[in-house]
């Protein structure tokens, strides 16, 4: 199984509950919010598993990748950053209840 294939439930339970939110009020803002915030993990996924690859702290198997890389780091690990930057804010807006 690779990496990828683990990574498409988390997706799906992202973009599902994301969509579930957007009956919400301020939906525009949080996606706005919610895609700057992938963006700075995103960038610190980038940042710290290069140096954590380089450093020898792990490696992943070739036979589990896709192969497309952004530097050291594999893609595959900028799937949770980006689930993380959507779900939560989604979970939270669905969960506050009419408090907005």
């Amino acid at each position: 199984m690779t990496y990828l294939l683990l990574g498409i439930p988390f997706l799906a339970v992202t973009l599902t509950v994301t969509l579930l939110s957007a009956t919400r009020p301020h939906f525009g803002r949080r996606m706005a919010a919610s895609a700057g915030a992938a963006l700075v993990l995103i960038a610190l996924t980038a940042v710290f598993d290069n140096v954590m690859i380089a450093a020898g702290l792990f490696t992943y198997p070739e036979e589990h990748l896709i192969g497309v890389r952004i530097g050291l780091a594999p893609i595959e690990d900028f799937m949770y950053p980006l689930c993380a930057g959507f779900l939560v804010p989604a979970v939270f807006a669905l969960t506050r209840g009419s408090r907005a």
